[in-house]
């Protein structure tokens, strides 16, 4: 990094603004790579520190030069997190993020930003799925993303292809929206009221559930498969948070369930829903995710 001159007033502003308006699309392509609001805006953070020590004058494109310092400080920290995710007790989720504030995270799509597409992004390695992001998320040319990733433009192609065909062999068909919210809220008013039997009848036959607990006592550390077993865990969760409220929020530009205790999130839970019904649940339980959650919907009125 070049460093430059003792920032004036003036100066400091102007690097400021800069890096303000890009922002969005900085966290966006950090929490693509890192399933993480926290390890996202700890990055973003580190891009801000950065981009007050650089020779602003010697960058040609400010937004290439940003979104590249973003894109590999993201894969270091990718790289070290897979070490500690190793060591989590039960199944890892990503940490959801709030987009009723910033329904594209700073993206020109919604690619890669579900619960679901975002935990088999993490099958990806890191310089895989970086590329994927900077690809199918914020429309970079291959050029651009060999020269942030320094690799060749023949193998990045090869990288985003490979990165598609893995995705697409593990994603199911999405139905439409209005049918996602359907479902969900059948499932929510089942789920309400305990409901075992009007639970199984939103599932599907092969409808996988996942809990993200990190160790919590009474999370499943393993994934419960079939309808009649994931409809009894979730009417359980009436005994498990007491007195919680219901509501339905957005998570990962999806509407998801949200249980509120004493004014605290306790759970959230979003869906993948096919042709036959809900056929993946995510429970995120862990508290410093739902914090992680709540804080997010905060992030674009915070300034650097």
């Amino acid at each position: 990094m070049v460093q430059g001159q003792p920032l004036t007033d003036g100066a400091l502003n102007a690097a400021a603004d800069a890096f303000e308006r890009m922002r969005p699309r900085l966290f966006g392509i950090a929490y693509r790579v890192l399933g993480s609001v926290s390890e996202a805006e700890d990055v973003v953070q580190d891009v801000w520190l950065r981009w007050q020590g650089a020779d602003r004058d010697a960058v040609m494109d400010h937004g290439a030069f940003l979104a590249k310092i973003t894109t590999r400080l993201a894969i270091n920290v990718a790289q070290s997190a897979r070490v500690r995710r190793e060591a989590y007790v039960g199944p890892w989720l990503p940490e959801p993020v709030d987009t009723s504030v910033d329904p594209q995270v700073g993206a020109e799509r919604g690619e890669a930003l579900e619960l679901a597409v975002l935990l088999v992004l993490e099958r990806l390695n890191p310089v895989e799925r970086a590329a994927y992001v900077l690809r199918e998320a914020f429309d970079y040319a291959y050029a651009e993303i060999a020269g942030m990733l320094q690799l060749s433009q023949a193998n990045t192609r090869q990288i985003v292809s490979r990165a598609r065909k893995r995705l697409s062999a593990e994603r199911r068909e999405p139905v439409d929206s209005a049918q996602h919210r359907r479902l969900l809220e059948a499932f929510v008013a089942a789920a309400r009221h305990g409901d075992v039997a009007a639970l199984e009848s939103v599932l599907s036959a092969d409808v996988v559930a996942y809990a993200d607990g990190n160790g919590m006592r009474g999370v499943a550390r393993l994934e419960i498969v079939g309808p009649e077993r994931v409809a009894r865990v979730t009417a359980f969760a009436r005994k498990f948070f007491p007195g919680a409220e219901y509501g339905i929020v957005e998570a990962n530009g999806r509407p998801s369930l949200l249980l509120v205790r004493d004014g605290a999130a306790v759970a959230l839970v979003s869906a993948t829903v096919g042709p036959a019904g809900i056929d993946g649940l995510y429970w995120v339980l862990t508290p410093d995710k739902l914090r992680a959650y709540e804080r997010s919907a905060r992030r674009l009125t915070d300034r650097p």
